[in-house]
């Protein structure tokens, strides 16, 4: 797609354990958001993040069949006539998968991405994604998603970059002080734009970051939240510019990739 559409994230500080309150937060915002196409909100917003312990993260989470936070998202999505990506705590039989979940006004739930780099202990409550890294047509722009610690992994950046997104939408729960700076990198090197919706506030002993923010296909930060703020706060994204793969006349970002040089990357050998 080559049009511009107008994309952005939803920040705020989720109260771990109570849903009902997380999605009366969450629509207050909403209602304060203005048109958009694309929103992008954080990672596992509906039951906070910081579990005790697998049996604690067992009781909050849903299947999806059975999620009155998805419900709720849909109704909203309808309602705003707006794409909307959030995390969310999936459950599968005794299984429980820290997921995205791509909605949408006509079909309501259109995909998801269930995350595959879990981050401290969260390997003790997740089991690691088993979807792949997915990219969906949506209309208006083909888009994937990434959830908060897969932002250290290069491969899944390129990845969803070479199947054709042009938007990256990165739930997240950032801890880490160095995410900020890295996830525009992300951006640059394969000429994507990425939303990244961060939480605030502090949660059982772990602080979250905020400043969520919108990178460009150069790398550029096109918008940033403050550290400790309910906002949400949209851009227009011109996906032409995610389009122009092009980073000096005679040096394309994936048409000089070498990948016959690359197969240690494919090996378990190599630490």
């Amino acid at each position: 797609m080559t049009g511009i559409i107008r994309a952005g994230f939803l920040q705020f500080n989720p109260e771990l354990g109570n849903v009902a309150g997380n999605i009366q937060k969450i629509e207050a915002l909403l209602n304060g958001m203005g048109n958009a196409d694309i929103l992008v909100i954080p990672e596992l917003p509906e039951t906070g993040y910081n579990f005790r312990d697998y049996a604690h993260a067992f009781s909050l989470a849903r299947e999806l069949s059975r999620s009155v936070y998805l419900e709720f998202l849909v109704a909203q999505s309808r309602k705003r006539d707006v794409f909307i990506i959030s995390g969310l705590a999936e459950k599968e039989g005794r299984d429980l998968y820290n997921t995205s979940v791509l909605v949408c006004p006509v079909r309501g739930l259109a995909g998801k991405y269930r995350k595959v780099h879990l981050f401290m202990n969260e390997k003790n409550i997740f089991r690691p994604g088993n979807l792949g890294f997915p990219v969906f047509d949506i209309g208006i722009c083909k888009t994937a998603m990434l959830i908060c610690f897969d932002w250290m992994f290069p491969e899944a950046w390129r990845i969803v970059a070479l199947r054709g997104a042009e938007l990256i939408c990165h739930p997240s729960n950032l801890v880490l002080p160095f995410a900020q700076q890295a996830v525009p990198v992300h951006a640059m090197i394969n000429r994507v734009f990425v939303v990244t919706a961060n939480r605030t506030g502090t949660e059982r002993g772990i602080t979250f970051s905020g400043r969520s923010f919108i990178s460009g296909p150069s790398g550029e930060t096109l918008a940033m939240a403050a550290p400790q703020s309910d906002e949400v706060t949209l851009v227009e994204l011109d996906l032409s510019l995610a389009h122009d793969k092009m980073i000096t006349p005679l040096n394309h970002a994936f048409d000089d990739r070498m990948p016959e040089e690359y197969l240690p990357l494919s090996d378990p050998g190599q630490k």
